[in-house]
Formats: C-alpha cells, structure tokens, sequence
C-alpha cells in the first residue's frame, strides 16, 4: 500500500502549467512545510519541506486557492522517478502524488477567533456576566 497524509503550510504559490493538446490538464506543483512532532534542543521547530504535485480539478483547485502561507491536508501517493541533467548526471526525484486536498483551517481563523473573545471578554466585563453567544446548542447546567 503506498499512501500518504500530509499537513502543512504552502511555502509559496503553487506553479501551475496547462498540458498541451486537445484536452488541456491542469498541472500544480508545490512544496509543503510539514512540521515534525519533535524540537531540536534549542527549542526550534522543524519542519520537513515535502514537494508535491496535483492533476486535473485538483489542480485547478490550487490554481484558485494554493498560495503562500495557506494550511492544507492532502492525501495522495509517494511517486519516485528520475531524469538526466543538462551535465549528464542522473537525478532522482520523489513527490507527493494529491489525490485529495482540503484546507486545514479557515482563512481568518486565528484573528477572528480573538475577535470574538475580546468581544465577549469586554461584555462580560460592562454588565458583570457573561454573555452567552447565539447558536449555543448546549443546554445549560440549571433550570
């Protein structure tokens, strides 16, 4: 079995190329900056920069949405290959194959979040309770 699920952040746009011929395929390529679970010893985080590439509507999907900076979790296949160079040498190549992709946050996620609770935090603050937002469907501990 060969599968992969990924997540992290675009380190730049993805670079998109259109197929020649009579049906035209979108073609994204991009590098994805996956975190790892542990720290050097100076407290660092380390991140592994993983490249990937995306066919299709999943492409064109990247097109519209791959920028710089952007959260993602993509799942797909580990692809190797391999090509001679302009001096001759051989190189070898390993991608990340997208066969689904979704955002892993929503855009505004981080700054409307402490919108939300500065607001709340400065009306409970003006009537001495705390105001409990709409949409709670929670009941609550008392009758």
């Amino acid at each position: 079995m060969n599968k992969v699920i990924l997540m992290g952040r675009l380190t730049r746009d993805a670079d998109i190329r259109w197929s020649q011929g009579e049906e035209q395929l979108c073609i994204a390529r991009f590098t994805l900056a996956v975190d790892r679970r542990y720290k050097k010893s100076n407290d660092d985080k380390t991140a592994d920069f993983i490249s990937c590439i995306a066919f299709g509507k999943i492409g064109e999907f990247m097109e519209r949405f791959g920028h710089k900076g952007v959260k993602f979790v993509l799942e797909g296949r580990i692809q190797t290959g391999s090509y001679t160079n302009r001096d001759g040498q051989k190189v070898y190549t390993t991608d990340i194959v997208v066969e689904q992709i979704e955002f892993a946050e929503s855009k505004n996620s981080s700054s409307q979040n402490s919108a939300v609770q500065q607001n709340q935090e400065q009306k409970e603050n003006e009537s001495g309770f705390m105001m409990i937002p709409d949409g709670i469907d929670e009941e609550l501990p008392f009758n």
